[in-house]
């Protein structure tokens, strides 16, 4: 594992951001759907209390059956600037994940991976930091445009950059629901992400991965903020 680094300023996190892009591994399809562990992490924030709390859930990929779950509560450790969330969740995120007993298998992150404005989003920082195979699905595009999918789940369209470039693809997981956003993090190709996002998201939009991890960390945070 690589030693999460934690800059002083803005400036310093998008040179980090900037200097670990290169090592984001594009050229593997990653586990196959349905197969092995699948480990959802989410973080939820109290920053009254200046508290975040992190959730990593793992289930079994061909029943959605919970194997493992870990939390780990933190002091929020950089401030909120869009783009540079990574920062905030990473160190109780890296806790939660180091205190399973489990392998995670593949993560799947609430956020972003290659669709995000520097290439480098929680997704892909969070796959170079632990090795693991790592994908991202958002509730919403951030910058990138995207045109409608067909209605009936499985239909997905190109989520684009300004100059056209791929980052993602909007998904439709249910009949006639808004699409999520499914990115790229690190040694996961992004129809291979689709895939396994379809397989997280049974009877909902959002992957149980997420769901599980979601209710976590809100659970974790409430217990820790009294």
């Amino acid at each position: 594992m690589t030693t999460l680094r934690m800059p002083a300023d803005e400036t310093g996190a998008r040179a980090v951001q900037d200097e670990l892009r290169g090592r984001v591994v594009l050229d593997e399809e990653g586990p196959v759907p349905g197969t092995g562990l699948v480990t959802g992490v989410d973080v939820a924030y109290d920053d009254a209390h200046d508290v975040v709390a992190a959730a990593a859930v793992v289930l079994d990929a061909a029943t959605l059956t919970v194997v493992e779950e870990a939390t780990a509560v933190g002091r929020v450790a950089f401030p909120y600037v869009p783009g540079l969330l990574a920062f905030r969740e990473l160190p109780t995120v890296l806790t939660a994940l180091e205190s399973l007993t489990s392998d995670p298998g593949l993560v799947v992150c609430d956020g972003y991976g290659l669709a995000h404005p520097r290439r480098f989003g929680l997704a892909s920082h969070l796959g170079v930091l632990t090795g693991l195979p790592v994908i991202g699905v958002a509730k919403n595009p951030f910058t990138f445009s995207y045109d409608q999918p067909g209605t009936r789940r499985g239909a997905s369209s190109p989520l684009l950059a300004d100059d056209g470039e791929e980052v993602g693809r909007a998904l439709r997981t249910q009949d006639g629901v808004k699409p999520v956003f499914v990115s790229v993090g690190h040694r996961v190709g992004l129809s291979n992400a689709c895939a396994h996002t379809l397989r997280l998201a049974p009877g909902y939009r959002l992957p149980e991965s997420t769901r599980r991890a979601d209710t976590l960390c809100r659970k974790a945070l409430c217990e820790a903020t009294g």
